[in-house]
């Protein structure tokens, strides 16, 4: 007998044979096990996928832009008096076209003045060597050949050309091979001239003060204050300049006036430079007026000079110059010795200073100062500095004061005798001797000739350095010097580096690649 299978509804809807109902099938458990690695593998996959999206994101789109870096400048300034060296940096991008210009080294050289080396140049190259040993410890050794240097010289050059073209012409030519040994990129030594040393002067003096750089609620620079400059005195040893911006009306003189632009802006600014009127020339000549009018040429009385101080000089340091080869005696012998008797007698030596300037060639014009030299009506505020400082500081003055006060002073100090003035820290005889002159010289020079008043006296500030950078003509020339150099083009830094940026993506690719193959097997064990 045979038993019949009957079939079921819902085998006989899906079609399953008779003979099927005894085979395995799988299981839930099964399904529910291999549900849990899938969901972890794509949501490992897109995690991975999404890193790899976001630091290619970042490594394109947020690279850190860099400065290129800092350059280097050094200004050799070759005064008549001594030669400075002055080291400064500032970003090669720039701004404006004129770079931010920072002194981060000053060394003076041991010596005279260049101009001295007139009967031996070959001797000036050895006082320059230990200040550029330092130079060259203070810039990075990698920037030594991109460093720019540059030598000026002033008054006492331009004097010593005058007297003796081929000699100065000797000293620079030393000064040019001396360079051409050093690391430095060398532009050469030249004379500037006397309106350049007042403009530079000015440049710096300004730069110094805040007075170019300033930015608005906008960013974007404007002239700080209005456009207000601060005027610019500076007494060398040689010459002596005045630089500032007239009244807008006031007239001009084409050999007097100058447009200076800087970070993007133009000033028109008047300067002037006196040659010989420079504080050591200036009174060399007083010296030579002294020995003129003597009746006793051997032996000289100063009324500038400290009661009891007695010195001897020769002819030669009083009329070697140019600016006493007129007052020079017919029987001029440079070894002839002179004595000097000092009297400390402060209302004389102010009336016989007086007469080293041409007062009367002005005829009480307001538009000239002296010797018939045009100048517009001083504005706004000074800073007097070089020999304008020393001789205030001598004086404990410096800063600003009034009038009275430069003048009680000076008569102070003029009264002192030398045994007195020994005292005096810091004591140097061929300056001590001759800051009573100074003194009167700087009144008649400030007062009688550029026509300063009781009133704007006040105006001028004396000084030596504003945050330990020195008021000279160097730093407004690198700072001038910066509009002519290309700026170099920022760098920029990725966020993260080569190899940092290389081990990511193969880690976070490789992971999304296991994910992807792990998800493409779990589907084809799935299929039945």
């Amino acid at each position: 007998m045979f038993t019949v299978l009957s079939r079921q509804p819902c085998e006989q809807s899906v079609g399953v044979p008779v003979s099927w109902k005894s085979q395995a099938l799988p299981q839930p458990g099964f399904k529910a096990l291999s549900r849990t690695p899938a969901v972890v593998a794509l949501v490992v996959l897109l995690v991975s996928v999404a890193v790899l999206m976001a630091i290619t994101l970042i490594q394109i789109n947020q690279k850190e832009v860099l400065g290129p870096g800092l350059k280097y400048g050094i200004v050799l300034d070759a005064g008549s008096s001594r030669t400075t060296v002055y080291v400064y940096q500032w970003p090669a991008e720039k701004e404006n076209n004129t770079g931010v210009v920072n002194q981060t080294y000053r060394c003076s050289v041991k010596g005279s003045g260049i101009s001295s080396y007139g009967n031996n140049p070959q001797a000036v190259p050895k006082t320059f060597e230990d200040c550029m040993q330092r130079v060259k410890e203070k810039i990075p050794a990698d920037l030594h050949k991109s460093t720019l240097a540059h030598l000026g010289a002033t008054a006492g050059m331009r004097l010593l050309r005058l007297q003796n073209e081929s000699a100065a012409r000797e000293v620079l030519a030393s000064i040019q091979t001396y360079f051409e040994s050093q690391p430095f990129d060398f532009r050469g030594a030249e004379i500037i001239s006397g309106q350049e040393e007042g403009v530079y002067g000015w440049i710096t003096a300004n730069y110094l003060m805040g007075n170019f750089l300033e930015k608005n609620v906008w960013n974007t620079r404007s002239p700080p204050h209005g456009g207000e400059t601060t005027g610019a005195l500076d007494l060398g040893g040689a010459s002596a300049q005045i630089s500032f911006v007239p009244e807008e009306e006031a007239g001009h003189s084409a050999n007097s006036t100058v447009q200076v632009s800087l970070y993007g802006y133009t000033y028109t600014l008047y300067t002037h430079s006196f040659q010989c009127y420079g504080r050591d020339e200036a009174e060399k000549r007083f010296l030579a007026r002294l020995f003129q009018n003597s009746t006793h040429k051997g032996k000289l009385v100063n009324p500038c000079y400290p009661r009891d101080y007695v010195t001897t000089l020769t002819m030669e340091h009083i009329f070697g110059s140019l600016c006493t080869e007129e007052l020079r005696p017919a029987s001029y012998d440079p070894g002839y010795k002179i004595a000097l008797e000092g009297t400390g007698d402060p209302t004389l030596c102010r009336e016989k200073v007086y007469s080293l300037f041409d007062f009367q060639v002005c005829h009480d014009r307001e538009d000239c100062s002296f010797d018939g030299v045009y100048q517009p009506k001083v504005k706004g505020t000074f800073v007097a500095f070089s020999g304008f400082y020393y001789t205030a500081n001598a004086l404990n003055l410096t800063g600003s004061s009034p009038l009275d006060a430069f003048n009680s002073s000076t008569w102070d100090f003029c009264l002192q005798s030398w045994s007195q003035l020994r005292l005096v820290p810091k004591f140097d005889e061929v300056y001590a001797r001759s800051y009573c002159f100074s003194a009167h010289y700087i009144y008649h020079l400030l007062i009688n000739g550029y026509k300063f008043t009781r009133q704007t006296w006040p105006n001028i500030h004396f000084k030596k350095e504003v945050e330990n950078s020195s008021i000279a003509w160097s730093l407004g020339y690198m700072l001038n010097l910066t509009n002519m150099i290309p700026a170099e083009s920022p760098l920029t830094q990725l966020p993260m580096k080569p190899p940092v940026f290389t081990g990511m993506m193969v880690f976070f690719a490789g992971v999304a690649l296991l994910c992807l193959v792990f998800l493409i097997y779990l589907c084809m064990v799935s299929k039945p």
